[in-house]
């Protein structure tokens, strides 16, 4: 990883210390572990937000539970934080839509890691809807359980009240959940890159959000995803194997694998880890699920405002997602994120919500000049 505290410096201030310092020695273990929204692989502190949550009036049930709009091309997308705090509470749910109807954003990621939460994304949900813009869930559970059973039950727990909260059409589950079970400083492409523990508690959560989720919508599509050459982790989980050796465990099955990619990364199309360069977009698509890049940004250290807006619309990030999109089915690209905050200053928007920065004039032109 060519700077190695960029992600850590992205944690939640409502992380715990102790959770902080895990993410810290995993993010340790990653060439280059990209930034995840949300905070680390989902063991976000929900006890510590409850106050933002709260001001809010998060713990209502939401106003309306009407399906989510789906008319036009999800193809461009955005991130945010909704339940985090900082501007995403500030700013309401009609500001924050006219802001990615103006950038042309037809698709919107956040996370979910509680019921209050939940309730708090789905009133935001029908607003969006509303407008036009398709919202879904992250769905993010922790990985301190003693057994795959423990975490299968939490997962399905959240998984199930996510979808009880409102009708998505698709809903995350996990988010960056194989940082944890890396086995040192490796790519994550072969399943001796993974400690067997670790796997197994990430494996029975996502199993357990995705039972959730089904139990109560059936038909709602499944998204599953990683980041950097980690992929070795979910082709164990389709593969019904572990990191051991030993085959014959539970499967996942999911509709849509998600991917997450930063400037310090390079070109997807030819990334260079410690065991050499690869197509990541072509092993991906032998998975043979449709791809989305839902997180893709640029680090704040890596240069001007100017530079950074050149970055996110060049050659390695919304240039090349744009030009090969057909070739490896990639349906949808959404950017980190909508405003700045506690991870970061990684927004199109300044933390107040409101300012408009270099990249939001590019991303906005961009979309303009290259419909979907």
């Amino acid at each position: 990883m060519t700077n190695m505290t960029s992600t850590a410096a992205r944690l939640l201030k409502a992380i715990s210390a102790s959770k902080a310092t895990a993410l810290a020695a995993a993010v340790a273990t990653s060439v280059m572990l990209a930034a995840c929204g949300g905070g680390s692989e989902g063991a976000l502190d929900a006890a510590a937000k409850s106050a933002a949550v709260a001001a809010s009036d998060a713990s209502a049930l939401p106003d309306s539970t009407a399906k989510a709009a789906t008319t036009g091309s999800i193809f461009y997308g955005m991130n945010g934080h909704i339940s985090n705090g900082g501007a995403y509470d500030v700013i309401g749910a009609a500001t924050q839509l006219a802001q990615l109807k103006d950038l042309g954003v037809k698709i919107y990621r956040n996370d979910v890691y509680s019921q209050a939460s939940a309730n708090m994304v789905a009133k935001y949900a029908a607003v969006m809807a509303a407008g036009g813009v398709t919202m879904y869930p992250v769905i993010l559970v922790g990985s301190n359980f003693n057994t795959e059973q423990d975490a299968y039950n939490a997962g399905y727990a959240l998984g199930k009240s996510t979808a009880q909260s409102y009708p998505y059409q698709y809903f995350e589950v996990g988010n960056e959940m194989e940082v944890k079970s890396l086995n040192g400083n490796v790519d994550g492409v072969y399943a001796q890159h993974y400690k067997t523990q670790p796997f197994t508690i990430a494996r029975g959560a996502i199993r357990g959000m995705i039972a959730g989720v089904k139990a109560v919508n059936p038909s709602a599509k499944i998204i599953v995803g990683g980041t950097w050459l980690h992929y070795g982790f979910f082709q164990m989980l389709a593969s019904g194997s572990q990191p051991d050796g030993t085959t014959g465990h539970p499967a996942v099955n999911w509709d849509i694998t998600s991917w997450h990619w930063y400037s310090n990364q390079g070109d997807m199309t030819n990334a260079c880890g410690g065991t050499g360069c690869q197509d990541l977009l072509g092993t991906l698509q032998k998975m043979g699920k449709p791809i989305w890049i839902n997180e893709f940004g640029v680090r704040p250290e890596y240069g001007t405002s100017n530079q950074i807006a050149a970055y996110l619309t060049g050659s390695k990030m919304m240039t090349q997602f744009y030009n090969v999109a057909s070739k490896y089915n990639v349906q949808s690209i959404q950017a980190f994120e909508l405003y700045d905050d506690s991870e970061g200053a990684y927004g199109l928007l300044k933390a107040d919500g409101n300012s408009q920065k270099g990249g939001y004039y590019a991303f906005k032109d961009f979309i303009r000049n290259h419909p979907k």
